[in-house]
């Protein structure tokens, strides 16, 4: 019978495949978003798209397709994903904020569940499955987590 201490170190090898797979859909979600915006795929219609070069409309589209498909890439994830999370929390107080206090009321859900899952992912990094690692550009940010004073002491 796994005890519960088994089951934690089970989950924590996986947890970089799990961060990689919420980075990826995320990502792709997020992408769409833009593509809908810019062209009008995935069931938009033509007249629904943003103009060219309009505030903020036309840039955020650019940010989400952008941004989107870099972090579901794993390329400059923590980058991107701080981008994108500052251009989500401009969306909810710009836009929807001043229609009501919470996001179920103000229609705002997408914009602050999209702004705090990237700001998430500047704080883990990327997790598996990332171009980044595969160009030697690994920034899992394993090795920037403060370290215990145990590890400390074992490293000299």
């Amino acid at each position: 019978m796994a005890t519960s201490t088994d089951v934690t170190r089970t989950l924590t090898r996986y947890q970089p495949y799990a961060i990689g797979a919420f980075r990826i859909v995320v990502g792709l979600l997020f992408a769409c978003h833009g593509a809908a915006s810019l062209f009008g795929l995935l069931g938009v219609p033509d007249n629904a798209t943003v103009e060219a070069g309009t505030w903020p409309g036309w840039y955020a589209a650019v940010i989400q397709l952008v941004g989107g498909g870099l972090v579901m890439l794993g390329v400059g994830t923590r980058s991107a994903a701080f981008v994108s999370s500052g251009s989500m929390a401009y969306a909810y107080f710009k836009v929807h904020q001043p229609e009501g206090l919470f996001p179920m009321e103000n229609m705002g859900e997408a914009s602050a569940m999209f702004c705090w899952a990237f700001l998430l992912l500047v704080f883990t990094g990327p997790g598996a499955l990332a171009l980044d690692s595969a160009f030697g550009r690994d920034r899992t940010g394993a090795e920037d987590r403060p370290r215990s004073r145990a590890e400390a002491t074992a490293s000299h």
